[in-house]
């Protein structure tokens, strides 16, 4: 008796749905993400080529001397600490976040420091940061 051998299919995968699916699915999660712009700070670094300054009617200016203590609008502050300088800045800026802020640091202040005033200005809402510099002078 001959029995009817049975043909062996090759299996094939197709990939197709799978590849439509995970591109659908990368596409909905990119539609839907959110940036957060909280941490993000507009600054306007000034050029040091002898463009003259502009005058402001109102600005608040933070000085940053060689030790690290801070003077907001000529007013020295007593301690080095960020909640010290947040006070100050609140107090002269009377919640307006649209005010000039200019950060004036000396040349051997360390970077922590300057960092401290930038850092205190982006969470009171500042968007108009300006780092002060100086022409530098040329010897002939």
């Amino acid at each position: 008796m001959k029995f009817k051998r049975r043909q062996v299919e090759d299996i094939h995968i197709n990939l197709t749905p799978m590849i439509d699916c995970l591109l659908f699915i990368l596409v909905f999660l990119l539609l839907s993400t959110t940036f957060s712009q909280m941490s993000r700070m507009n600054l306007t670094l000034p050029d040091a080529q002898g463009v003259p300054p502009k005058q402001f009617d109102q600005k608040i200016e933070v000085v940053v001397d060689s030790s690290g203590h801070y003077s907001v609008n000529g007013q020295s502050l007593s301690s080095k600490e960020a909640s010290d300088l947040n006070t100050a800045i609140k107090q002269i800026s009377n919640d307006r976040r649209d005010l000039m802020f200019i950060i004036a640091a000396d040349a051997k202040a360390t970077h922590q420091d300057v960092i401290r005033v930038m850092d205190v200005a982006g969470q009171l809402g500042f968007v108009n940061v300006n780092i002060s510099t100086k022409v530098p002078t040329r010897g002939y």
